[in-house]
């Protein structure tokens, strides 16, 4: 039962699972941590020992409250906290095999010009440094170790990235890939499918029939009563009293008294409904006492008011096509069905071939519109997805994209224009920049990779399961 008014829960507010090619550690301050005697190894990596104590120090560092773990057990808070101890201990290893060293001096450097520590003429100030510290509940040599680990990685990704200034030539290519202009003629599919009204009844009843298992319905009768504090308390205020009499009221419910013999204690009135199935037009208290059906009686929170209910009867039936609502209902459906099996045999077309200009003309006539894209990015029209695919294809090409209200469109592409890239501009130099950061990026995916065959991770599923075990 969720009480937003009376009862606060701690959550945690968001973990970040570190990768190998990210920064393992940060400028966070520490939470309070637990204590354990346990040297088991939790992991190994070829032959170095990751020790339960190494993951239990990792995280006490974590800054993550031992209630926000508890309450996330589930989630997989733990092996992602491991997954983080193991990508940071694979850096530490990697930076050993390069024989990476940051001296004291280019350290104490680092530190003076960090611009949380600078006074208003740029020059540092102790007192900021200790003041931070202090805030941080952190000590200086713990800080200095944590800054030193983050610049011995970044000048990791530094060397592994180092070389990746691209000729020009690549340059020039991806600016004309991204912003040449494409010509290209596209048919709207909406007037070729068929609407509701050309589906006659024996069209909705065979394909029921052909879909009897999946259309059943699900019908229930139930009965509910609101209760808030005018109706059991008589007052307009939820107080301590109104919220101990819900605790009363839920813990009758898990004792297993009826739905009956409560609302006649608290003198509650109830509403009875029959033959429900779920509709986006009902009331909402309906609607959610239809998605919790499973559970016979039961109370939830609604707004100003907490809501008893039992479900009285649930019974599976065939979708009743008098009723206007369902019949709607599955007709939107056969619709949808259409349109899919319309699209999928004019991809197999364009798959096999058999899409040319002569079928393409002959299909749209005059209902063929042309367009203009200025660039890749270009989706006034067309969704951002759609437009990047139309800029992977030849000349001539076919394909079906939509746009952002998931209309489907039948195009064609029929040329692209050029448009030149001025050097020494600022869009050279951005695309520059750009083209660059490709490169260093796919470098350091290749680089992930490596790591995963250089480095053979074994995990002792056990000692993770004590570390779990001590926050059940």
């Amino acid at each position: 039962m969720n009480i937003a008014k009376y009862l606060n829960k701690n959550k945690i507010a968001g973990i970040i699972l570190i990768f190998v090619i990210i920064i393992a550690f940060g400028f966070g301050g520490f939470g309070g941590g637990f204590m354990s005697n346990n040297q088991n190894n939790i992991a190994k990596i070829n032959k170095i020992n990751v020790t339960t104590q190494d993951f239990i120090n990792y995280i006490n560092k974590s800054g993550i409250s031992q209630q926000a773990i508890k309450d996330n057990l589930n989630n997989n808070i733990i092996e992602e906290l491991l997954s983080g101890l193991i990508s940071a201990t694979l850096l530490n290893l990697e930076i050993e095999d390069f024989n990476m060293m940051l001296s004291k001096n280019s350290l104490s450097k680092k530190i003076k010009l960090n611009n949380n520590f600078l006074d208003e003429n740029g020059v540092f100030q102790r007192i900021k440094y200790e003041k931070f510290l202090l805030e941080n509940n952190m000590s200086a040599p713990i800080f200095e170790q944590r800054l030193k680990e983050r610049e011995l990685q970044k000048k990791l990704f530094d060397f592994i990235g180092a070389g990746t200034i691209s000729p020009e030539f690549f340059t020039k290519k991806l600016f004309e890939n991204e912003n040449k202009k494409l010509e290209l003629s596209f048919i709207d599919l909406d007037k070729f499918y068929k609407k509701n009204k050309d589906f006659s009844n024996t069209d909705i009843k065979n394909f029921i029939n052909e879909n009897e298992d999946q259309l059943k319905v699900e019908y229930i009768d139930f009965k509910y009563a609101s209760i808030n504090p005018k109706n059991l308390l008589g007052i307009d205020e939820f107080n301590q009293i109104f919220f101990d009499k819900i605790d009363e009221i839920e813990n009758k419910i898990l004792n297993g008294e009826s739905f009956e013999q409560i609302i006649s204690e608290f003198n509650l009135d109830s509403i009875n409904i029959n033959d429900y199935k779920y509709s986006k037009d009902s009331n909402k208290i309906e609607k959610k006492i239809y998605e919790l059906r499973s559970e016979k009686i039961d109370l939830f929170e609604d707004v100003e008011n907490f809501i008893i209910y039992k479900i009285e009867n649930l019974e599976e039936k065939t979708p009743d096509i008098n009723d206007k609502l369902i019949k709607d209902e599955i007709l939107d459906l056969i619709v949808q069905k259409n349109k899919f099996e319309y699209n999928k045999e004019l991809l197999d077309q364009i798959r096999n071939k058999k899409m040319d200009n002569n079928e393409f003309l002959k299909l749209g006539g005059d209902q063929i519109k042309f367009l203009t894209l200025n660039s890749i990015r270009d989706n006034k029209k067309f969704d951002i997805n759609s437009v990047q695919l139309l800029y992977t294809l030849p000349i001539n090409s076919f394909t079906l994209i939509s746009d952002e209200n998931k209309k489907v469109y039948l195009a064609k592409v029929k040329n692209y224009k050029d448009v030149k890239l001025k050097k020494n501009s600022d869009e050279f130099k951005s695309f520059i920049a750009k083209e660059n950061t490709n490169n260093r990026s796919f470098i350091l995916k290749s680089y992930d990779i490596l790591l995963n065959t250089k480095y053979k991770v074994d995990i002792n599923q056990k000692a993770l399961n004590n570390v779990k075990n001590l926050f059940q």
